[in-house]
C-alpha cells in the first residue's frame, strides 16, 4: 500500500476518520469484478487457482494439461528408468513444482516439527561494498536442505518468532510475529561475518501470463524513482539489463523478467534440474567434487517438457472477485483508494500487443500491483540484496486471489516470508513509502478497518 500526496494527506486522513456507513457513493471507484479481464474464471473452491484461462483454444487446453502433469510430478534421482523425470538434485529443496506451489497456490512457513518443510526457502549471499550480493563461496545462492543419497544437505532452517504488540487509535489491541532465522547442521562450515539471508515463501501462480505481457514502457511510466512529484512514492523498475529494456517483474524482488526465466530458475535452484535455459548446475567447487559424475551434463528436463511447464504456468486463470457489489465491500474499496493503497496496488494494467498467446494481447485486467520496487521500511528489510534491489525494497505483490488462500491452501499467511497471519497483519507491517497508508488504517474506526479488509479479501 502506498502513501498519498503530501498536499492531500491531512485531508485524506481526516476523511478516513470521518467515514461512515453513509459514505457517498458518488465518485467511488468502478467495480472490477473480472480481475483477469476476459481470462477470468468463476470458482471460489479448493481448486480455484488451478484452472486454464477461459480464452484458451482446444489445442492450448491440451497443452495446459500436459504442462500440469509435469508441474505436479515428483522428480527422481538419476540415473533412472523413468528418464523423462529423472535428474533431481544432487541438492534440492523440493521434488516437484507443486510441492511449494500446492494447488498452484501460496506456501506458508513451516511450523515446528513439520516433516515436510516446503513452505519456505532461504536465499543466501555475501554482501559486497557495492552492487548485488555475491554467491556464498560454500553455499551458493540458496540453502538446499535436502540432497540425494550420499550427498549431505547443506543446512536446516530454524525459525523463531517474537510477538510484538500495539494498539489501534481506538484502543483495540493487535499483535504481530517478528521472525528470526538461524541455520543449523551446516554441512560445509560457518557462514562467515558477511553472509546475508533472504527467506522467501512461494506465491500463488494465477495470472502470470498477463503480468508478463505488460510492456516495459507501461511500468516505466508509472515509476518515479526520485519522487519527482513529491507524493512520497518512489517506485522504480528493476531493470535487468544496462539498456533498460528488460524489466524484472517476478519474484519478491522482481528479479526475473519472464515466466520462462522464473521457471528455469526454480527448476535449477529448487530441484537441481537443469533445463535448456539453465543447462548446467551452479555449484561451489567443493560441492561439485562431492557430486562427481552424478550431475550429468546437458539439460535434465526435455525442451518440449520445459516449454509445456512454462505454458501451464503462464496460462493459469484468475478467479473473479467475490461479493463485488456488497455495500461493505464497495465502501472498503473506496477506503482502499482514500488511504492511498491503490497508489502502489494499482487496480488496472494493460498488456501490450505481444503475449504468449494472441488472446492475452491488448488486454485490460485488474491485478492490484504496479510491479515496481518500493521501499517498505526497516521492519520488512532482511539484509539481502537481490540484483540491485536493496533489503528494504520489495515488488508490490498482486492482491488478486488473496481472499481464496484459506480455501485453496488452508492458511492465510502473507508477505515475503509468511510472517503475517492475514491481511490485517500484512497492512500493519507496511512502512517506508506505505507509512501514511498504514497510519490511515491504524487511525480509522473499527468499521472502516473491517470494510477495507473485507474488500481485500474479496479479491
Amino acid at each position: 500500500m502506498a502513501c498519498s500526496p503530501p498536499a492531500r494527506r491531512a485531508a485524506l486522513l481526516a476523511a478516513a476518520l470521518l467515514c461512515s456507513p453513509a459514505l457517498a457513493q458518488s465518485g467511488w471507484p468502478p467495480v472490477r469484478e473480472r480481475l483477469g479481464g476476459a481470462t477470468t474464471i468463476r470458482d471460489a473452491g479448493a481448486n480455484a487457482f488451478g484452472f486454464p484461462a477461459s480464452v484458451l483454444d482446444r489445442h492450448q487446453r491440451r497443452r495446459f494439461v500436459v504442462g500440469n502433469s509435469f508441474f505436479r510430478q515428483n522428480w527422481i534421482e538419476s540415473p533412472a528408468t523413468a528418464t523423462s523425470r529423472d535428474g533431481l538434485g544432487p541438492l534440492f529443496v523440493a521434488r516437484s513444482c507443486s510441492a511449494c506451489h500446492h494447488k498452484d497456490g501460496r506456501s506458508a512457513p513451516p511450523e515446528a516439527g513439520d516433516a515436510d518443510r516446503h513452505g519456505l526457502l532461504m536465499r543466501i549471499g555475501v554482501r559486497r561494498p557495492n552492487g548485488p550480493d555475491a554467491p556464498h563461496p560454500r553455499y551458493g545462492a540458496q540453502i538446499q536442505d535436502r540432497a540425494v543419497q550420499g550427498v549431505p544437505a547443506e543446512a536446516r532452517v530454524v525459525i523463531r518468532y517474537q510477538e510484538i504488540h500495539g494498539r489501534y487509535h481506538d484502543g483495540t489491541r493487535w499483535s504481530l510475529l517478528r521472525p528470526a532465522y538461524d541455520l543449523e547442521a551446516l554441512a560445509y562450515g560457518d557462514l562467515g561475518p558477511r553472509a546475508t539471508l533472504g527467506p522467501r515463501t512461494a506465491p500463488q501462480l494465477i495470472g502470470l501470463g498477463l503480468l508478463e505481457a505488460v510492456p516495459v514502457a507501461e511500468l516505466a511510466r508509472r515509476a518515479d524513482p526520485g519522487d519527482a512529484n513529491g507524493d512520497g512514492i518512489s517506485g522504480r523498475v528493476h531493470y535487468r539489463d544496462a539498456e533498460r529494456t528488460v524489466a524484472g517483474r517476478f519474484g519478491w524482488k522482481a528479479t526475473e523478467p519472464t515466466v520462462r526465466s522464473q521457471v528455469a530458475a526454480a527448476f535449477a535452484n529448487d530441484m537441481g534440474i537443469t533445463s535448456p535455459d539453465v543447462p548446467g548446475s551452479d555449484l561451489p567447487p567443493h560441492q561439485q567434487a562431492l557430486v562427481g559424475e552424478r550431475d550429468e551434463p546437458g539439460p535434465e528436463i526435455r525442451a518440449r517438457t520445459f516449454d509445456d511447464v512454462v505454458f501451464y504456468t503462464q496460462a493459469l486463470a484468475v478467479p473473479a472477485q467475490r461479493d463485488a457489489h456488497a455495500p461493505e465491500v464497495r465502501r472498503g474499496q473506496a477506503l482502499f483508494h482514500a488511504f492511498g493503497c491503490a497508489d502502489c496496488h494499482v487496480p488496472t494494467l494493460t498488456t501490450g500487443n505481444a503475449a504468449f498467446v494472441d488472446a492475452y494481447a491488448d488486454h485490460r485486467f485488474h491485478p492490484y500491483t504496479d510491479l515496481l520496487l518500493h521501499d517498505m521500511g526497516e521492519g520488512l528489510a532482511d539484509g539481502k540484496h537481490d540484483g540491485d534491489a536493496a533489503p528494504r525494497e520489495w515488488r508490490t505483490p498482486p492482491l488478486w486471489g488473496v481472499g481464496l488462500l484459506d480455501a485453496v491452501n488452508g492458511h492465510t499467511r502473507l508477505l515475503h516470508d509468511g510472517r503475517a497471519r492475514g491481511v490485517e497483519e500484512a497492512v500493519l507491517w507496511h512502512g517506508g513509502e506505505a507509512r501514511i497508508a498504514r497510519e490511515c488504517f491504524v487511525r480509522a474506526p473499527a468499521a472502516d478497518r473491517a470494510a477495507l479488509l473485507r474488500f481485500v479479501r474479496s479479491l
